[in-house]
């Protein structure tokens, strides 16, 4: 038997259904199905009820688009007439109920957690509902029955005792489908309707698949699987085809929404498999998560990245903390007290702070509570005024393979120095298989892209060129570039990435829809010009990873910009004659500076078709 969980996106529209049912009636083993809502309507339920709760009419209209979203994917997912007239008429039946709750909350101008809860449970009745009339010989279920859950710090958690025992209850004997609404749950105390939190269908189908001893839990989404990092960060970002259960919960931790974070305590208990499967891509492998750790060869050693955009770090400090017991204590009671998540901690070994990450939504509410509980040692001068910084983002490296082996942390920390990009605050538990550091999140792209690019995560290196003089030199080392780029990136592993170009008078960066060839062809009209200072400031606000500033001018004014370059961490290869008239101490002061940033400073006297300039970014 196993566990099958589609995602919002998976049932969001009609082709995406259809996909559902080919792929659980191609399946001849007993299966249980869980859903989530029609992708976007638990936000739209969540966006509705506020509306109806400020006295908002315009509420109507957003449940009007509701009630449609669900009838259209009626009508196109269930062929038989008297079928579908018979569903039709149950959905509309639930859509009346929560029709007048919407008007019950207009009324009263208040949204109480437990209506707010009732309405979206709608979105998971109704999908569910619907989804097991498409799939042949589909039993429906109402999870809200076995589901069982207690509230502990205002939110609710599973009566696991209950739970198993209800579920085995249900499930015996076991249909050939058996069809789920996720995310759905009620309170053991009084049987009023809870929720499992956001991404809870995860772990509806965790909690199941746990409780009945399925052979694999299979999460149906609309990626491929666990991506080594963000592909929309990072486009040489790749699925990973094994982890185990402390790496997919380390990534999922720290930003990975592939799979809700509590889904994977349940079934490893019980080493259940779970696989990461694309509903839109059925034949691709996924990614497998289970206990064993398999030694893949020529792997990289660790096994992804991932970040959390969303970080405030806050801490707390005096003289006072050192040597004083308890202090961590009361700083983590008062936080839970108030229902605030800590997901980094870092500590000083003097003891005199200790600096932790949260959400910026809490950080106003920890700074006050953290205030209020150490408001005598404050007023004695024995600590200072919590303090929180926030826009910042947090990163970790995950992977096993980590463990034991020396060099990671200088490697990671040696790349962001290269990159100029400073670290706040890191942490790395006793496991070693995660190491986490928070920095601007103006540097998050560079970061990841570093990172990425550095671990040999990526199947290529990339140098990211911004070229200064395009024409005899420039203009034969960008043919050179384009004629060479497969043989580089074949032989070499080395791609080169035009950034952007420049002639005396003017810069161009390659924007989306905007190539190097109409870049060059832009230079060459009659336009606006910009001064060096001006090309400077807009190559440092590109922020990229691994940038080459390559002149090929005869200009004074570029080669003035070097140093300040350097100093922001970009690499410069130069071929400016001009250049090379000035001073040798000059040269040397270059060379030093480069070296100190990590990054490199090539000066080459011989300007011949750019020839000399390829051979030293190769190096």
């Amino acid at each position: 038997m196993k566990v099958l969980k589609f995602g919002g996106t998976s049932v969001g529209s009609v082709n995406s259904i259809l996909s559902v049912k080919k792929i659980v009636e191609a399946i001849e083993e007993p299966v249980i199905v869980v859903v989530s809502a029609l992708g976007g309507i638990t936000d739209k339920l969540l966006a509705t009820s506020v509306m109806a709760s400020k006295g908002d009419v315009g509420y109507e209209r957003e449940f009007s688009e509701i009630i449609t979203r669900h009838l259209d994917v009626i009508e196109g997912v269930i062929p038989d007439k008297m079928q579908r007239i018979e569903v039709q008429k149950r959905v509309m039946s639930l859509l009346d109920e929560l029709g007048n709750i919407f008007k019950g909350v207009y009324l009263i101008n208040d949204l109480s957690a437990k209506t707010s809860d009732t309405i979206v449970s709608y979105g998971e009745r109704i999908s569910s509902l619907i989804v097991s009339n498409v799939i042949e010989d589909a039993r429906l279920f109402d999870s809200r029955k076995f589901i069982k859950t207690i509230k502990q710090f205002n939110k609710h958690i599973v009566d696991f005792e209950q739970t198993n025992q209800l579920i085995k209850e249900t499930f015996n004997p076991l249909p050939k489908v058996s069809l789920v609404p996720g995310f759905i749950s009620s309170s053991t105390e009084n049987g009023e309707v809870t929720n499992l939190g956001r991404g809870g269908s995860d772990y509806t189908a965790s909690i199941l698949a746990t409780a009945l001893d399925a052979n694999v839990l299979e999460i149906w989404t609309d990626v491929d699987g666990f991506m080594t990092a963000d592909p929309r960060v990072i486009s040489s970002a790749y699925v990973i085809d094994r982890l185990t259960f402390t790496e997919a919960m380390e990534l999922c931790n720290f930003g990975a929404k592939v799979i809700y974070p509590p889904t994977i305590y349940p079934v490893y208990h019980k080493n259940i498999p779970i696989r990461i499967l694309n509903t839109f891509n059925p034949e691709a492998p996924g990614t497998y998560i289970s206990k064993e750790k398999v030694k893949e060869e020529g792997k990289a050693i660790i096994k992804g990245i991932s970040s959390i955009n969303d970080t405030c770090l806050i801490t707390v400090q005096g003289l006072g903390m050192v040597g004083v017991i308890g202090v961590n204590y009361r700083i983590f009671k008062t936080l839970a007290k108030s229902g605030i998540s800590v997901f980094m901690v870092s500590q000083a070994s003097s003891e005199n702070n200790t600096t932790f990450a949260v959400r910026n939504a809490d950080a106003d509410l920890a700074v006050q509570v953290l205030d209020e509980e150490f408001a005598l040692e404050r007023a004695q001068g024995d600590m200072n005024d919590t303090v929180a910084e926030k826009d910042l983002a947090t990163v970790a490296i995950v992977g096993e393979n980590m463990k034991r082996t020396p060099g990671i942390a200088g490697k990671l920390f040696g790349t962001l120095g290269s990159a100029g990009i400073s670290v706040i605050a890191c942490a790395q538990g006793a496991s070693e298989t995660n190491i986490s550091f928070v920095i601007k999140f103006k540097y998050l792209r560079k970061a990841l892209n570093s990172i990425h690019d550095s671990f040999f995560l990526s199947q290529y290196k990339v140098l990211n060129l911004f070229i200064a003089g395009v024409g005899t030199v420039g203009g034969n080392l960008l043919e050179q570039i384009r004629i060479q780029q497969p043989k580089l990136m074949q032989q070499n592993g080395l791609k080169l990435n035009v950034v952007g170009v420049s002639n005396s008078k003017r810069a161009l960066f390659l924007r989306e829809g905007l190539n190097l060839e109409n870049c060059i062809d832009e230079l060459k009209k009659n336009g606006e010009e910009s001064s060096p200072e001006h090309l400077k400031e807009e190559i440092l606000k590109m922020n990229i990873f691994n940038s080459v500033f390559v002149d090929c001018t005869a200009n004074s004014a570029v080669s003035d910009l070097y140093e300040t370059l350097l100093n922001n961490n970009v690499s410069v290869v130069a071929a400016n004659k001009v250049a090379a008239s000035s001073s040798y101490s000059n040269y040397i002061k270059l060379k030093e500076t480069a070296r100190h940033r990590g990054v490199k400073f090539l000066f080459e006297t011989n300007v011949g078709a750019g020839l000399p300039i390829i051979n030293t970014m190769n190096d």
